[in-house]
């Protein structure tokens, strides 16, 4: 008899994940996305010397953008429509980017000299680094008890090859 046979729960536990791997993976795909468009709102927004508040939106507005973006190429290559790919990405993702950019910006906003550093600065991208290591130590939690319930990046699993 297989292993799966006997321990079917083990067995779904590999099909179906919901630990802490699990957690850091969605947030690591989070995350991806989300520094795409942090980092992409923040140059533009320095270079352009727009508001610090207007670039904080640019920033967020750009990482939701990339973060359903990429989830959404991910469901669509698993050949689902459009329309069940959005819905997808909305799903698993809008919490866990929602969460990531909050402590994103409230850690960029409260290093002094950050929001007005310029792009040759090492305090500009330091801080930028730093922020979104913070925001994936914090959004790691939230994906686990998410994906434990089922939800967040748990409505993936159907689209992973």
């Amino acid at each position: 008899m297989s292993e799966r046979a006997t321990h079917p729960a083990h067995a779904d536990h590999h099909e179906h994940p919901h630990g802490w791997s699990a957690a850091v993976a969605a947030t690591l795909h989070c995350l991806t996305g989300c520094a795409i468009g942090e980092v992409l709102g923040m140059v533009i927004g320095t270079a352009a010397g727009l508001a610090n508040g207007t670039t904080v939106v640019l920033s967020v507005v750009l990482a939701f953008a990339f973060g359903y973006a990429l989830t959404m190429r991910a469901v669509l290559a698993a050949g689902t429509g459009l329309r069940r790919a959005v819905r997808v990405a909305l799903a698993a993702d809008t919490i866990s980017i929602a969460v990531m950019e909050i402590v994103d910006n409230v850690v960029l906003t409260q290093v002094p000299g950050a929001m007005h550093a310029g792009l040759a600065d090492a305090l500009f991208w330091g801080t930028l680094v730093t922020a979104l290591a913070v925001a994936f130590v914090v959004t790691v939690p939230v994906n686990k008890w998410l994906i434990g319930r089922g939800r967040g990046h748990a409505v993936m699993h159907p689209y992973h090859h």
